[in-house]
């Protein structure tokens, strides 16, 4: 039976502050260059079901960046666009009516569902894509399956799931599912055998998914269905109409999990986190003599214990132990190790003081390609702008300020009041306030230029967009 990927993309982002944000959560983080959660995510879709275009949901302000990432992968994808966040049990009811819909004359009457969350690490995905594919009879037969993972010591961050009797090749019944436990308890489970890490990820026919929603949680089916049935698309987007947010907003393990008397658990042997906290990262991370993680530009001495992150500037640490230091260009945490899964409750301080610092990241895509800002102060600030190949920004103009771009790399077509020329590396162009304009990378490779805007107010509400491919002018539908 054909298999079809669904990716969750729901996550907030709060419990890694200061590099994750509201509006650019764990999954999109550049980890590493050319790695972050979401695109090896994409990666092991493409190796356990290849050429399957994956169904991916997310909300409305991660959609630019999922089509980055699947641009960087050279990868198609559905991209459902929920209204609000209801919990994983109506994203994957929406996965399943999609799927369902563009089935093909060759599938039958139904198909495979695999769901795996956009943010968690794994190694090993060879013996990942092996335990689908022994799971496959199972699913097939009408069966819930889920992924558990061995457990290697009393985690207290993940929920367990109690194994059963041996059920197919590899897979068993499931007894119970256990919430996350103290350590106490998760020693006590560690030391009985017989129970694995819950890890989120499933296995399922889309039309057996349906039915057993129909009976554990009604309400999230009607409520999706009526939402599917009002779904329109915008620029490429599937987005479910507003009944949508009628769904109790509830996971899959509490909608039909728990419920169900058809789920089956396969394990797995492989490393595998869902990287909650910084304390997460140290886990799995390689560490110094001293038992260290030091990740950019660090320097440490007589430390011990401690995970140290740097992305712009140089981190100095000497005689501290213990210690989570996380350091951004624009924000700095530094906490206990051991208690970086109360970062939320500093993201929550923040919002409340109506700081910019707890959703915004310095660095924004934009579907015609991205801007991170470099420099704020009174009166001007200072972006680098990316144009994606073949791409252009919105014919726009300011009331309030004048920009100077600086082309860095390769050719851009701007337009200033109807007049268009071509420019190339280190040539310049000044838009005065309230002139027409915009840019376009009419070549091959990405344009990059640099932005130096100056006046009495700069915020991204005095734009004035006059015609746009992407339908954000004034007066137009916007997403």
């Amino acid at each position: 039976m054909r298999i079809r990927p669904v990716i969750l993309c729901g996550g907030s982002g709060t419990r890694l502050w200061p590099l994750s944000r509201t509006k650019y959560p764990k999954q999109f983080v550049e980890l590493k260059k050319g790695r972050s959660l979401f695109r090896d995510t994409l990666r092991r879709a493409v190796q356990t079901a290849p050429g399957e275009t994956p169904i991916i949901v997310c909300n409305k302000d991660h959609r630019f960046y999922v089509n980055s990432s699947l641009a960087e992968e050279s990868l198609n994808g559905g991209i459902i666009l929920e209204p609000q966040p209801r919990g994983t049990a109506p994203a994957i009811a929406l996965a399943a009516l999609a799927a369902r819909d563009a089935l093909r004359e060759e599938d039958g009457d139904d198909v495979l569902l695999l769901v795996m969350p956009s943010d968690h690490a794994m190694d090993n995905v060879p013996h990942f894509v092996e335990r689908v594919r022994q799971s496959l009879p199972e699913a097939e037969a009408g069966r819930l399956v889920t992924f558990g993972i061995q457990p290697t010591f009393p985690a207290t961050g993940f929920g367990y799931i109690r194994m059963g009797e041996a059920e197919g090749e590899v897979s068993f019944r499931v007894n119970s599912f256990i919430e996350k436990p103290d350590e106490e308890k998760a020693r006590a489970l560690l030391d009985a055998g017989g129970c694995l890490w819950n890890s989120g990820m499933f296995l399922f026919r889309a039309g057996v998914w349906l039915a057993e929603l129909a009976v554990h949680a009604p309400a999230v089916l009607e409520a999706c269905k009526r939402a599917w049935a009002a779904r329109i698309r915008d620029l490429g987007f599937i987005i479910p109409g507003r009944d949508f947010l009628d769904s109790p907003d509830i996971s899959i393990d509490y909608a039909v999990m728990e419920h169900t008397d058809q789920a089956v658990v396969t394990p797995l042997h492989l490393t595998w986190n869902d990287l909650g906290s910084w304390e997460a990262f140290y886990e799995i991370a390689p560490k110094d003599e001293a038992g260290n993680v030091l990740e950019g530009d660090v320097l440490a001495e007589e430390s011990s214990g401690c995970y140290l992150r740097s992305d712009s500037r140089l981190i100095a640490a000497l005689d501290v132990h213990d210690l989570a230091v996380v350091e951004t260009r624009d924000a700095i945490l530094v906490s206990s190790l051991t208690r970086t899964q109360e970062v939320r409750r500093i993201v929550k301080a923040l919002r409340d003081a109506g700081r910019p610092e707890s959703e915004d990241h310095l660095r924004v895509f934009r579907p015609w390609g991205s801007y991170e800002t470099l420099v704020k102060a009174e009166r001007f600030q200072v972006k680098r702008i990316m144009v994606s190949p073949r791409h252009e920004t919105s014919l726009q103009m300011h009331y309030h300020r004048a920009e100077h771009w600086v082309v860095v790399s390769g050719t851009a077509e701007i337009e200033i009041e109807g007049e268009k020329r071509l420019y190339t590396e280190n040539q310049a162009a000044y838009i005065p306030v309230g002139a027409k304009h915009r840019i376009k990378n009419p070549g091959n490779i990405p344009l990059v230029f640099i932005e130096v805007q100056s006046g009495p107010y700069l915020g991204e509400d005095d734009i004035v967009r006059l015609e746009d491919d992407y339908g954000r002018q004034d007066g137009a539908h916007k997403l």
